[in-house]
């Protein structure tokens, strides 16, 4: 099973740049975005095959997420369940008889961090959240978290330090999620792999000069190991900040 996860900073500029020939060409079985940046109606994708899951922000033109895949889920969910997360439709999870799967857009903690205690907030929420699920059966989540977990996972730590992204306040979150009982799958792959990066500012050729940072995530519970097959990052696509992650998966 191909598991793709793409932040593509507003979907409805996205398929002026060749959003469609990308998603045909990775032919995910589920196909998670975020940061859509619409309301419901103000875009039709068509997309033959694909069961479509929006999650819209009631703040117009701000965050949002969606699944598409080819199998219909047992049930879906929108939101945490939580009033003070549920507004900004920054989760999606989705039903099937082995295993949930989960699309996220982390709130970013802004400049000066002034969103930083709700990030936290958010961030306990989210892990019991998921280790909930994980009493049940096993977990897939995956989307922007907004975290470059460890300095190999970001061009430039030193000066970065104390930034958005990666305060150590957020850095020891993502690890109190992952000793939860969860996985990072690119690094279970690839744990020494550095200059491999998902999102790159807008500014500054941050791109060309490969100045990234990684951010964007396919996290498995802990008991799907034997089941992984390889995780990618395909920096070759373009017509985001971000570019598209990727999980093989041994899954029905």
């Amino acid at each position: 099973m191909k598991l793709i996860s793409w932040n593509v900073n507003g979907i409805r500029a996205a398929v002026t740049h060749d959003f469609m020939h990308t998603f045909e060409a990775l032919d995910a079985d589920i196909f998670c975005i975020q940061e859509t940046k619409m309301q419901e109606g103000q875009l039709t994708l068509d997309l033959p095959g694909y069961y479509q899951y929006w999650n819209y922000a009631d703040r117009k033109g701000y965050s949002g997420t969606a699944i598409f895949t080819k199998k219909e889920p047992l049930n879906v969910k929108y939101g945490m369940g939580i009033d003070a997360h549920d507004h900004e439709g920054r989760l999606i999870t989705i039903d099937y008889p082995d295993f949930y799967m989960v699309t996220s857009y982390t709130p970013n903690s802004q400049a000066k961090l002034k969103r930083l205690d709700y990030r936290m907030t958010w961030d306990d929420d989210f892990r019991n959240y998921v280790d909930h699920l994980s009493e049940n059966k096993p977990v897939i989540f995956c989307g922007d978290l907004n975290v470059a977990h460890q300095p190999i996972d970001l061009k430039n730590d030193k000066t970065n330090h104390h930034n958005a992204g990666f305060t150590d306040e957020e850095r020891e979150k993502f690890t109190e999620l992952l000793n939860s009982g969860f996985t990072d799958t690119f690094r279970y792959f690839y744990p020494d792999k550095a200059d491999v990066y998902s999102w790159w500012s807008y500014r500054f050729h941050a791109r060309d000069n490969n100045a990234g940072w990684r951010i964007d995530y396919f996290v498995t519970s802990n008991d799907l190991k034997t089941k992984l097959q390889d995780a990618k990052i395909h920096n070759e696509v373009f017509g985001s900040d971000h570019c598209p992650v990727e999980l093989d998966i041994d899954l029905a």
